[in-house]
């Protein structure tokens, strides 16, 4: 029975919706309402688990025949390896979905539950199904539905948008592509085999990391942005300085090497830098 809960949960991405649900506390923590309401606080991140995760074991439904073509997740995820049927699969997927719109509509508001429902499907259908198959600029524009985890987050607490959680939204949105493009460095042979037009694949490693460097520039200068719509300590600036001086050297030293550790390095830091601009935003409005 364990091993089954343990591979559902794997259809989810647990790793990736970690970042997800840090970005959507951080929203929650400077918008400042659920605070004194912790048990909504927490069950709006566990809604954004839930419509997040859907929207991935979707992506692996759809992607499983190419999945089991790339080494990176042949071995990994649990539709490949047959420890879950397809079957069920769509069934978890579309349920914790559902579940997590009906929690954002009846407990919170209906346009958190209709904006959580338009990134699952965004993400699902348009992102995997158009976009990943026929253009480079793939994670580009799907990165937007990653990236509005603080949105959505901000609408349920409110019920309304304002520029606070966009400026989230950005940082999230410019770090996808440095992000997923330093993985598809050292796995390009895999997309190249699935036939998927990753960058690397079409445009080869140096545009590829000409597209890193740029992006990381464009990150930086985003994780600053917040000064503009909300009141943070000058503690975050320091450390957001320091991140995103961190993040320029790596792209700058794999666009130098070129090398597979280098592009290793700059996807692993990429991860760190997210968790920890967060984690200080979370802390800062706390304090």
């Amino acid at each position: 029975m364990f091993p089954k809960i343990k591979h559902f949960i794997n259809l989810t991405k647990p790793t990736i919706m970690l970042l997800v649900i840090i970005t959507g506390a951080a929203s929650l923590i400077l918008e400042g309402s659920m605070l004194m309401r912790p048990f909504h606080f927490l069950l709006i991140l566990f809604a954004l688990y839930l419509t997040g995760g859907s929207a991935n074991a979707l992506n692996q439904y759809f992607e499983r025949d190419i999945d089991s073509k790339m080494s990176r997740t042949a071995k990994r995820r649990p539709l490949p390896q047959q420890q879950i049927s397809p079957v069920y699969a769509l069934i978890f997927s579309i349920s914790i979905g559902v579940t997590g719109v009906l929690i954002f509509g009846f407990f919170f508001n209906w346009f958190s539950a209709m904006l959580s429902l338009a990134t699952i499907l965004f993400y699902s259908l348009f992102y995997t199904l158009l976009l990943k198959p026929n253009t480079p600029q793939n994670i580009v524009i799907g990165g937007a539905a990653g990236a509005m985890a603080p949105v959505g987050a901000w609408v349920a607490a409110t019920g309304t948008m304002e520029l606070a959680p966009w400026v989230l939204f950005l940082i999230v949105f410019f770090w996808t592509p440095p992000h997923f493009w330093a993985l598809a460095l050292f796995y390009k042979d895999d997309y190249r085999k699935a036939q998927l037009p990753m960058l690397p694949v079409v445009s080869g490693d140096k545009s590829t990391l000409n597209q890193i460097l740029i992006y990381s520039w464009i990150l930086v200068a985003s994780s600053f942005a917040i000064f503009v719509s909300y009141k943070i300590s000058i503690i975050y600036g320091v450390i957001a300085i320091i991140l995103g001086g961190i993040f320029l050297i790596k792209s700058y030293q794999a666009k130098m090497e070129m090398t597979e550790s280098r592009y290793r390095s700059l996807f692993g830091y990429s991860i760190l830098y997210l968790m920890i601009l967060f984690t200080v935003i979370i802390i800062d409005g706390i304090i």
